[in-house]
Formats: structure tokens, C-alpha cells, sequence
């Protein structure tokens, strides 16, 4: 097992002075402004919020490993599930290269910008569901920063850890259901890939999974959250240690392209997962 990170108990930075000031900047300046994305993924597409409308050469940090692993990935014919998908940042981008996209964000202004963004670019290939997912259906308590939505969260830690820094939060209660559950009530079609970004409480949403990942084995793409890099490092464990028992023993670290497996979980504590069952 790998050692864990010196000063793992030390607070997490998720955002960057930098990305709070464009937040700033979008969100009171140009928050209702719908303009055609000039640079990334979602060139040419369009958008209300965020500042993709800066010149590629001002944005900087557009040709990242995650970006080229979009840009490298074949979705063809597939139905592609968002849990998480905030804007639609990456719904945008699903919808041009599968077959059919499924997305769920339960937080009020991030579902109600999504809607928008789908709206502005006519997608009629999305359905977007307006609950959280996790292990089981539940009620939960959601919070998060007005200036960075993105970071909504229903995991009790990062909550409280929101709460406790003293800056603004937005609290809302929000439906929790779950895959195994949603796909057969709602009559989605199997998932031929996942995406799972939820501040923390991926390893739920993947327990609320178990029987469609055993059923469909889709590829899986998740972001590693935690408060702290020791809580990172438990939960990328975690994720992993549970993916492997479900026969998903092709697991790479996104931006090092590291095979992971239990024994060499942590060096995926920062970044992403694309995950793949044996055989895939």
C-alpha cells in the first residue's frame, strides 16, 4: 500500500485565487450574456455564463490531459449519463458525440443554466433529471458558495467545511435517488459510459450503482474529491477497492496515465479515473 502524502491533514485548496476572481467577474458582469464559446471543447457552441468567450490566448490552461482525453475518446452510439453536470459544460460536448445523453443536476440555478445552455444549441438528445444521485433515495442537505456553484455539495464533511471557512452558502434540500433505480423507473436506455463529478460522494453514487455496473459494465470517468488529501486518499481507495471487486480492473489515472490498482491507489488522489471493466 502507498504511503500516505505528507501533511494529508492540512485543508485542501480547491480553487485558486484565480478561480475565484473570473467566477467573480462572470457571475456579476456577464452572468446573463449568451455568446458563442471561442476556444476548447465547446468551440463554436453556445453558452450563458462562465467566460468562454476570452480569447484562447488570454484563457490559458485549454489543452489539459482531461481536455485531450475528451478529445481522444469514441462515444459513438452510446448513451452517456452526467451525474453532475453543473452547466452542461460537458453535456454540450456528450451530445455532439453520443447517441444520447442523461444528466443530473439537482441544484436549483445549476439545472436552471443547463436547461438554458441546452436550449440556446437546440440538443434534443438530452433528458436532464432534476435530482442528486447516491447509494440510496434519500433527502439531503445541499450547500454551496453563490460564487462557485460548481462546488455544490451533499457530503456532510465538505458541507460543513463550506460552511465553517465564514464566506456566503446557499442551502437547499434535494431529491436523492439512485442508477439502479432511476434507469428501470424512468426506462433510460444502459449507460455505455459514466461521468461522476459530486464533490465527494462519488463512492455513494457508485454504490447506487452496483447492479448496473454488473449488468452493462459501462466505462466510468470520475473526479477525486475530499477536504483533505488524507480524506482524498481514503476515498480514491475506496473507489478503487470497490471497482475492483466489481471486475473493473482497467483503471487509469487521467493525467499521469498511471494502470492503478489497490496497491497504488494514491497516486490518483488529485485529478481523474477512467475506469474499465476486465476485458474492455
Amino acid at each position: 500500500m502507498a504511503e500516505s502524502i505528507p501533511g494529508s491533514d492540512r485543508p485542501f485548496q480547491h480553487y485558486t485565487l484565480k478561480h475565484r476572481v473570473v467566477a467573480w467577474i462572470s457571475i456579476h458582469l456577464f452572468d446573463h450574456v449568451s455568446y458563442t464559446v471561442g476556444h476548447g471543447l465547446l468551440k463554436g457552441m453556445k453558452r450563458r455564463g462562465g467566460m468562454g468567450w476570452v480569447p484562447e490566448g488570454l484563457a490559458g490552461g485549454t489543452d489539459t490531459a482531461e481536455t485531450r482525453f475528451w478529445r481522444g475518446i469514441d462515444l459513438r452510439g452510446k448513451t452517456v449519463y452526467d451525474v453532475g453536470a453543473f452547466h452542461g459544460l460537458l453535456t454540450l460536448w456528450f451530445a455532439q458525440h453520443a447517441s444520447r445523453v442523461i444528466c443530473f443536476e439537482p441544484n436549483k440555478q445549476n439545472h436552471q443554466r443547463l436547461l438554458e445552455n441546452l436550449a440556446l444549441n437546440k440538443l434534443q438528445n438530452v433528458t436532464v433529471r432534476n435530482v442528486g444521485i447516491g447509494s440510496v433515495s434519500e433527502t439531503r442537505r445541499m450547500v454551496s458558495n453563490p460564487l462557485m456553484p460548481g462546488g455544490s455539495t451533499v457530503d456532510a464533511r465538505t458541507a460543513d467545511g463550506l460552511v465553517k471557512t465564514g464566506a456566503p452558502t446557499v442551502v437547499q434540500e434535494i431529491s436523492i435517488s439512485t442508477l439502479d433505480e432511476e434507469i428501470p423507473q424512468q426506462k433510460f436506455p444502459p449507460p455505455g459510459f459514466i461521468k461522476i463529478d459530486i464533490e465527494g460522494w462519488e463512492i455513494e453514487a457508485l454504490k447506487g450503482a452496483r447492479q448496473t455496473l454488473e449488468t452493462y459494465k459501462p466505462a466510468l470517468f470520475l473526479e477525486m474529491h475530499g477536504e483533505t488529501m488524507r480524506e482524498k486518499e481514503q476515498k480514491v481507495s475506496a473507489i478503487v477497492r470497490f471497482l475492483w471487486d466489481l471486475q473493473y480492473h482497467n483503471i487509469q489515472h487521467v493525467e499521469t496515465g498511471t494502470a492503478i490498482t489497490p496497491e497504488n491507489a494514491l497516486v490518483a488522489v488529485q485529478g481523474h479515473l477512467y475506469c474499465r471493466p476486465s476485458g474492455a
